[in-house]
């Protein structure tokens, strides 16, 4: 502390002390002011000549800076009626060879809706922390994350950037694996709803006899009070609904009273709570053809699908599928801590020619485990998974007796594998035959 005075001059000192807090003011032990800032004192409407020497009861109404030096306990974050107005403040009693020779007390909110305004934001900000720890699957996608240039991406991307900012609903339609959560992700994220939630429910996932409680809550009639569901948590900002096709009708009727009404009532209740979200919905199951069955209801469907995004499979789109190959081994070469990898000519090939059923996800998840698998700096074919190697089997014919055929769709599959890996080992390992039966096979078919 010496250093630190000796250091800096008196005027450098006074100006911290000025500058440290909104208002402040330190009393002695009798509750004399020894030091007033030039802001409380402007609020105050008193000049610090005036102030300094008198009791702090006299300059600051319902100050309780004498109780704090009497009690030698601290008051931290308490509300003072003041000038018509209630503050929080803190009051430190000061203490010096453990004898109490004053107090410090500071202005922390110069009034309350100070404090609200900031209390609503921590409040939103520890509910959304709440939700990314309940969901791990939460992750923040921006439309920047979303890689491919190919016309039919290029469009949907365009398009999301304009709708947006509105607050009207969205339906998604693609099959699984296309990266719908992305451009959930990315509506909110280019909101105004930004800084409130983005709660995310999978109506697949959750049993249907919990999921009304998931959705709107329950009311517990021992404790009367309310667990809030996704629908509540959401208020004020994004709720994305994904796979609503599961969702029943019984609770389709529900989620449209909210959207209309902005009105929901939880579970056990009968009492309905005010709500004010966006809805953002996907499906991989096409809700027209759920309405001809009768599964979904038709009102619901039009109140959704007036902004319809539909994110085309992998295989229509596979002018991205270079972007999206760099990307993802860029991606885990990082996080498996290598340097270089590349892919052996061979493995491109099988990866190019492959149908993705399972679209960008399964590109992701086969490339993340193919960089753990690469011999040395390449990925070879051995590293990839076996349907992706028996997609490239060669055509047969299929005339003959079953016997012929099954033969010879043995014989293509060993070629194939023996072409690709030299190690047999690995081949019986990954055709789940043992060693033995895989030699047999190879000198049956004189391979």
């Amino acid at each position: 502390m010496d250093n630190f005075q000796q250091h800096l001059p008196t005027s450098v000192l006074a100006e911290i002390l000025e500058n440290a807090f909104q208002w402040f003011v330190v009393v002695d032990a009798d509750s004399k002011i020894l030091y007033i800032n030039e802001d409380y004192c402007r609020f105050l409407e008193v000049t610090r000549e005036e102030a300094i020497g008198k009791p702090v009861a006299d300059i600051i109404e319902n100050t309780k800076m004498h109780e704090v030096i009497k009690s030698g306990v601290p008051d931290n974050a308490s509300p003072h009626y003041i000038k018509g107005t209630y503050m929080l403040a803190n009051r430190v009693p000061l203490f010096v060879d453990g004898k109490i020779v004053g107090a410090f007390g500071s202005v922390i909110f110069r009034d309350m809706s100070d404090w609200k305004r900031l209390s609503s934001h921590v409040r939103t900000t520890m509910e959304r922390m709440q939700l990314n720890i309940e969901d791990n699957s939460y992750t923040e996608y921006r439309l920047e994350d979303i890689k491919g240039s190919s016309p039919a991406i290029r469009k949907i991307k365009e398009t999301t950037g304009i709708i947006a900012p509105s607050d009207l609903p969205v339906l998604i339609e693609g099959e699984s694996g296309t990266g719908k959560d992305m451009f959930a992700h990315s509506i909110h994220q280019l909101s105004e709803r930004s800084d409130f939630p983005f709660v995310k429910v999978n109506c697949a996932e959750v049993p249907v006899e919990l999921l009304e409680r998931e959705l709107f809550g329950v009311y517990n009639p021992l404790t009367e009070t309310v667990q809030n569901g996704r629908v509540k948590q959401a208020d004020k900002g994004t709720l994305y609904i994904d796979e609503i096709s599961a969702l029943p009708l019984t609770l389709q009727a529900k989620l449209l009273r909210a959207m209309q009404e902005e009105e929901i009532t939880p579970l056990n209740s009968e009492q309905s709570e005010k709500v004010n979200i966006r809805i953002v919905a996907s499906s991989n199951i096409s809700l027209s053809q759920l309405i001809e069955e009768k599964k979904f209801r038709e009102d619901l469907y039009y109140r959704l699908q007036a902004i319809t995004l539909k994110i085309p499979p992998l295989r229509e789109r596979m002018e991205d599928f270079v972007d999206l190959l760099n990307f993802f081994l860029q991606k885990f070469m990082l996080h498996a801590g290598r340097r270089h990898i590349t892919l052996a000519t061979k493995t491109r090939e099988l990866l190019q020619s492959y149908h993705w059923p399972g679209n960008v996800r399964e590109l992701q998840n086969i490339l993340q485990a193919a960089v753990y698998l690469a011999e040395k700096d390449t990925i070879m074919p051995s590293a990839l998974p076996s349907q992706i190697k028996l997609s490239n089997v060669p055509s047969f014919q299929t005339t003959g007796t079953l016997e012929d055929i099954l033969a010879e769709v043995e014989k293509k599959v060993l070629q194939s594998y023996l072409e690709e890996e030299s190690d047999k080992r690995q081949i019986a390992k990954q055709l789940g035959l043992s060693r033995s039966t895989l030699y047999e096979k190879i000198k049956k078919h004189n391979l």
